[in-house]
Formats: structure tokens, sequence, C-alpha cells
């Protein structure tokens, strides 16, 4: 702490420095450094130096140029920790909630009553696990029996579907980029399948249905909007969103419970973006991501 605050100290104090002192300065220091990484080459960092740099990547834009010791990845990595680090606390800080997870037993005996009697719906098996002596909820159950392994057929004809019509099919989707100060930011995007290529895109720190339903309408003017539209069940398109779609003469898609794959071109599109970009920068705010992703 007392390095870091002289190091502040000294700082200041060069504001009075003439251009050419600060200039044979520079030169002299990082002829030093040179040496010290060619004797040291992987020397050791603290806690305090690792945040010094990450506040430095947040203020000044020509942070990469000077850096020796450390690399500009292993300051995206140290962001990465302090975000993980920062809200695992506060989802630790608050009181637990809601009931306890169900056991594997009524797990597996949920699955097999909706294997075995497809007609049956959550009161029924919800009925019938309190006769054998197992108290759940229905809500529970009925959240249980979406994840019960389905018939692979449909999602076949799921498939066949989407390569005979790929030309008049977009998808649109959300992910989440954390910024510098450890908040949130929502990517919002259109696809089309055909091409495989970005037809819109927004970011926002708040994303409700009015506002994804004025990006579709900017997405599509003047009637070019195509036939198919898919997207998931997120609680953001709320029922104001599949009207809006079908308002624009387009049949809305949704996609199963928590089955990602069923809008494979969106997430490979969002793995691709991570991996290129996303994983190499820190996002500052809106107008930085927007930035980034329009280059």
């Amino acid at each position: 702490m007392l390095s870091l605050i002289r190091v502040l100290f000294a700082s200041l104090l060069r504001v009075f420095r003439t251009r050419r002192s600060l200039v044979l300065e520079n030169l002299v220091l990082r002829q030093q450094l040179t040496v010290l990484v060619r004797k040291h080459p992987r020397p050791q960092l603290v806690t305090l130096d690792k945040l010094f740099w990450v506040l430095v990547r947040r203020f000044w834009l020509g942070w990469k140029q000077t850096l020796i010791i450390v690399k500009p990845e292993t300051i995206v990595q140290w962001h990465r920790v302090g975000f993980v680090l920062y809200w695992r606390a506060i989802s630790r800080s608050r009181s637990a909630f809601g009931r306890k997870r169900i056991s594997k037993e009524i797990q597996d005996l949920i699955f097999r009553m909706v294997t075995e009697n497809p007609t049956w719906g959550a009161p029924r098996i919800h009925g019938e696990l309190l006769m054998l002596g197992f108290d759940v909820s229905e809500r529970t159950i009925s959240r249980w029996m979406r994840r019960v392994p389905r018939n692979p057929k449909p999602a076949k004809r799921r498939l066949t579907f989407l390569r005979n019509h790929r030309e008049a099919i977009a998808a649109m989707d959300f992910f989440t980029v954390p910024t510098v100060t450890f908040g949130l930011l929502y990517c919002f995007f259109i696809i089309s399948h055909d091409r495989r290529r970005i037809l819109h895109f927004n970011v926002t720190h708040h994303p409700t249905s009015a506002w994804i339903i004025q990006q579709l309408r900017e997405a599509f003017p003047f009637g070019s909007a195509p036939r198919f539209l898919i997207f998931d069940r997120d609680g953001k398109f709320g029922l104001e969103v599949p009207a809006a779609v079908r308002s624009l003469k387009m049949r809305p898609v949704r996609t199963s419970f928590e089955s990602p794959w069923q809008n494979g071109v969106a997430e490979r599109w969002v793995e691709s973006c991570r991996r290129e970009l996303l994983d190499h920068v820190i996002a500052v705010d809106e107008r930085h991501l927007k930035r980034l992703l329009s280059e």
C-alpha cells in the first residue's frame, strides 16, 4: 500500500517537469525494466498491483503500449476473476429463500411418470406423489417435467424444417457482457439463417418488451421481414413481442424450454463473438460495446 502511494505522489510531481526531462526519464526506466525482465521473466505481482492495472485499463486508452511484465490478456483475465468474486460476494450476502432441492429419487419418479403416461399433467402427477407420501409442490413438478428426455424424432423434423426454409428464417437472441465496473450489458441481435448475416443489433442496460419491439421495427422496415423468426422463451419477450412479430407479417417460432440447440445459428454466433472479440477486451459502457461490435 505504501509503495502504491509513493507511485501516485511521484506521478503528481512529474506534472511540473519538462517534456524533455520526462522523455529521458521514460527511456531510462524502460531500459531498466528490460534488464529486470531479462533477469526475472516471471515477477510476482500482489493484489494491489493487479488492481492498479485494472484501473489503468479503465482510464487510459494507450495502456497496451507500456506493458512489459504483463500481457493484455492477463489483465482481461484479472478483470473476469474480479467480476466473479464481486457477484459471488453479493449472492452470498443475501439470505437463502425458496424450497429445498428435491431428491434424485423424486426426480427419477417424475421422469418415469411423464414417460409412461404422456397424457398426465402436473396436477395428476402431484396427486399421485401425494398418495405415495412425497410432499412436492405442483409448480416444482411442472418445472421438472420440462427436463424429461424427449423423443428424438421431433428434433429431426425440426432440423429438416430449418434446412428447407433457411432463406426465409431469421433468429433473435440476447447475450450478456460484463463491464469494467462489474455491471452487465445486454446485447440484442437478429441474424439471418441463409447467409449467417447480422441484420440488426443494439445494446442496453435494461431490456424490456417495448424496447425489443422497437428493435424489430428498425430491423425490418418497409415489409422486408422474413417469413419465420426464431426466438426462445425468455421472460423479456413477454406476450407483446410475439404479437408484434405477427403484426410485421412474420410467424414466431418459439424454442422449447431450456433448449438452446434449437436456435443453434444464433448460439454459434454468440460463441464466435466471445471467442474472437469479447475474450480479448473489457467493455466500458454501451457506447464502447456498440463500437466494438460494429467494427
